[in-house]
């Protein structure tokens, strides 16, 4: 025994003092036969995603009637959510198409910043969106003064501020952490919880960080929601925003609220696919198809260019 302890020693000292410099993501399937039509799958919605958010931009920049501050919260949901999926699926598509799917270091935690960054910010300006609902059917008369530019470009602020310590303090005690031995990861991003299981030092901190702070980024956020559709009586009238609202965070709750030993990786992934590809991919569609100010905007768009 004496002469197989100095070894073992030796092997935990290396292991806790080595770190790696890439990862290796192992992507949504192993399953080879599927990687092209996966590919072709995600890369249609991506252009798809690409292209509605691009649309409804464009539309609000471009007709003064949709200048306003729901408009206003609009125009800055399209931009989250061209910016965080833009992050995540072009990597995800060279996943398909590469034999080795390496990430370095600093690009698995600059995608994770950015992620986290654009996914917090989002579930603020949902809440937003929902206040400035409330105060449309509740407070009319007031609405002008109550959702002021002096009062929307502070509450985006604040979003944005939300978005950016948040990203901070979930890559700061990933950058605490040692990575050793097998760098393979068992998902198609970088992402905390996958990371969390290839740590060779202690999550004692970054665990009860990542439940405490999405349990605020989520619970908050749709209190928000729930209680001025509730006051306003608007569930009907805003049931697109129900809907983005339900999707957005119910996959989000399902990913990271719960124990890791009671999730298995393969339904954290399909969890992680409803937010980061469905919800981009839908928002357009949401707030477009039932919305007569957009379907104004469209044709008056399209007449002007068909005129021209």
């Amino acid at each position: 025994l004496s002469l197989l302890s100095p070894p073992d020693t030796d092997y935990r000292a290396v292991a806790e003092n080595s770190s790696v410099t890439e990862f290796i993501l192992e992507g949504l399937t192993n399953h080879q036969e599927l990687q092209i039509p996966l590919f072709f799958l995600f890369l249609g919605f991506y252009v798809v995603t690409v292209v509605g958010i691009l649309s409804l931009i464009t539309l609000t920049g471009l007709n003064s009637h949709l200048h306003t501050p729901t408009y206003f919260f609009l125009y800055n949901l399209s931009f989250i959510d061209f910016c965080y999926s833009t992050v995540i699926t072009p990597k995800m598509l060279m996943s398909f198409v590469s034999t080795k799917n390496v990430i370095s270091y600093a690009g698995c935690m600059t995608q994770l910043f950015f992620f986290t960054f654009f996914a917090v910010s989002e579930s603020f300006i949902l809440s937003a969106m929902a206040y400035d609902c409330y105060v449309t059917i509740c407070n009319p008369p007031v609405y002008t003064a109550t959702m002021s530019p002096q009062v929307c470009l502070p509450i985006l602020l604040g979003v944005y501020v939300m978005g950016f310590a948040r990203a901070m303090a979930h890559t700061a005690c990933m950058g605490r952490l040692t990575f050793c031995a097998n760098n393979l990861v068992d998902h198609f991003r970088c992402d905390i919880l996958p990371h969390l299981e290839r740590s060779c030092t202690s999550t004692y901190v970054n665990e009860p960080v990542v439940f405490v702070v999405v349990g605020i980024d989520i619970g908050v956020p749709t209190a928000t929601i729930f209680i001025s559709y509730g006051r306003s009586k608007a569930f009907s009238t805003c049931g697109s925003h129900i809907i983005a609202v339900s999707l957005f965070f119910g996959s989000g709750a399902f990913m990271y609220l719960k124990p890791s030993s009671l999730l298995p990786m393969n339904l954290g992934k399909v969890s992680s696919l409803f937010y980061t590809i469905v919800v981009p991919i839908l928002n357009p569609l949401i707030y477009s198809l039932r919305n007569k100010d957009i379907k104004i905007a469209m044709k008056k768009t399209l007449s002007k260019k068909s005129f021209s």
